[in-house]
């Protein structure tokens, strides 16, 4: 409303809400309601969604800017400006005018929990403490890029196994539905060995009841999701996985390379030793692993060591135990825990390529054993027709 009450509508652009009732004051309007353009309420915030590779850049910009003098307000308008992700300018768009309001880059990023996790909110809340924040991005920025490479690593040497297995399938289950069913009319009258009349029973039952296969799998696949969320059957799925050669390996070693990665990078950034063990535990990806560092956690809460607990149930080898024994003695455990993150992640690299290896030539064989048995199941009716025609 205006001074004579009556009423005025419009738009207004600023950086936060209160920046709004700031501009409405000096225009003397009395503001009714305030709506985010698109017509949601102010306080309604859209959840972005930001790969974490983008935000390691801009984490390693701010870092800069911050080290040449710029303060943190004037710092994120240059990186609103240069951002080309229109969800990041954005984000910072609300994280600017919230510090502007008066709130700490700590406090604000904690409103945004689907962009900044726990890991990445302590380390930068021991920074802005302790006044070393352009150290604690850098550090981020080299962290989150360590993570990126490894995990692509990964999962580019699974992408070719995926797609052999993916086509493998197909052509199997493309034989038998289309190229199985032209045979059976020739070999109606022969005599089918066992492979033949596996071979005709599969291709009856994937064309027949094609609809109830997927609605198995669908369901299995529902099953195994809904069970693998509850942590018993999570340690029962890593046991398993644990007990294939080469690939348990790589598997234990990536946990291992998270865990001393996350945890040394905390400590070395000033987060407490026991806040830094509850979140490396949940970022671990290891069901194993989290519950040692849980009972590590106990442990050192009661004045114990770390590496007591972690040496139960030889999940951690002993040549990393050792390392952390000595660390801890030395009172060195941050520089330890990343030396050993960095050494077994070119261990877990060699691991990594001789799973790949590994499972290539398996992949090949099944498929092939798969075509193999086709062909055997139709060509064996052949040759008991041919021999019998050769015996009369």
């Amino acid at each position: 409303m205006n001074e004579a009450g009556a009423r005025a509508t419009g738009v207004l652009e600023a950086d936060s809400e209160a920046m709004v009732l700031r501009l409405l004051e000096d225009k003397r309007l009395m503001p009714i309601s305030i709506q985010v353009k698109g017509g949601g309420p102010a306080g309604a915030r859209k959840k972005r969604r930001i790969r974490n590779g983008d935000m390691g850049v801009v984490y390693g910009q701010l870092a800069d800017l911050l080290g040449s003098g710029v303060p943190l307000l004037r710092a994120l308008d240059s990186l609103i400006k240069s951002t080309p992700s229109a969800d990041m300018k954005d984000l910072f768009r609300e994280i600017r005018g919230a510090i502007a309001d008066g709130k700490s880059l700590t406090e604000t990023l904690r409103m945004f929990p689907e962009n900044f996790p726990p890991l990445h909110i302590a380390m930068i809340q021991a920074g802005e403490r302790a006044s070393f924040l352009e150290e604690v991005l850098r550090s981020l920025a080299g962290f989150i890029e360590r993570f990126e490479e490894l995990r692509s690593k990964v999962l580019g040497a699974l992408t070719y196994p995926a797609m052999l297995s993916a086509l493998g399938a197909t052509v199997m289950i493309l034989a038998l539905m289309f190229f199985v069913p032209k045979f059976e009319p020739l070999l109606a009258n022969a005599k089918k060995p066992l492979p033949s009349e596996i071979m005709f029973g599969l291709s009856h039952a994937v064309r027949g009841y094609w609809y109830l296969f997927i609605l198995g799998f669908g369901a299995l696949g529902a099953f195994i999701w809904a069970n693998v969320r509850t942590p018993a059957a999570r340690l029962r799925l890593e046991r398993w996985q644990l007990m294939i050669p080469v690939v348990g390996s790589a598997l234990r070693l990536l946990a291992i390379t998270r865990f001393c990665r996350i945890l040394g990078t905390m400590l070395a950034n000033g987060v407490p030793l026991l806040h830094a063990l509850k979140i490396s535990k949940d970022a671990t990806g290891s069901a194993i692993l989290s519950q040692r560092i849980a009972e590590a956690a106990e442990s050192v809460r009661d004045g114990k060591r770390l590496s007591e607990p972690l040496s139960q149930g030889d999940f951690i080898p002993e040549q990393i135990l050792a390392m952390i024994t000595v660390a801890e003695e030395s009172n060195n455990l941050d520089k330890v825990l990343v030396q050993i993150a960095d050494t077994v992640e070119r261990r877990t690299n060699r691991q990594v390529d001789q799973a790949v290896r590994l499972i290539e030539p398996v992949i090949l064989c099944l498929v092939a054993g798969g075509i193999g048995f086709l062909a055997l199941g139709l060509l064996l009716p052949i040759f008991t027709m041919a021999s019998a025609l050769g015996s009369k």
